[in-house]
């Protein structure tokens, strides 16, 4: 385990409401390519906050790193429409570009 991932869990530990630190884990496990590890940590994030929009992001490329793109584009719908709703611009460009991509 990193001295980041470490100190990330610790700091989880301190104030588990905080969305942002479950996504700074998962974001190590994705960079380390444990994209099991990283979707559960997306998980959490998504249970502390459901319109966390990038959580959504990178837990459609995690499932797709993981071969299943039908998860990933559900995913990917249920972060647009939290995006669509909550009138973010920029997180509903970036989910309907991976979206995109990921359609062809």
């Amino acid at each position: 385990m990193t001295d980041r991932l470490t100190k990330l869990e610790q700091m989880l530990a301190a104030d588990p409401s905080d969305a942002d630190l479950p996504y700074m884990i998962a974001l190590e496990h994705m960079n380390a390519e444990d994209f099991d590890t990283a979707i559960t940590w997306l998980d959490k994030t998504l249970a502390l906050d459901a319109h966390y929009h990038y959580a959504y992001f990178q837990k459609a490329k995690a499932l797709s790193e993981l071969g299943d793109d039908m998860a990933a584009l559900e995913v990917l719908a249920d972060g647009i429409a939290k995006a669509t709703h909550d009138g973010d611009a920029k997180a509903m460009g970036e989910l309907n570009e991976l979206r995109a991509m990921m359609s062809q």
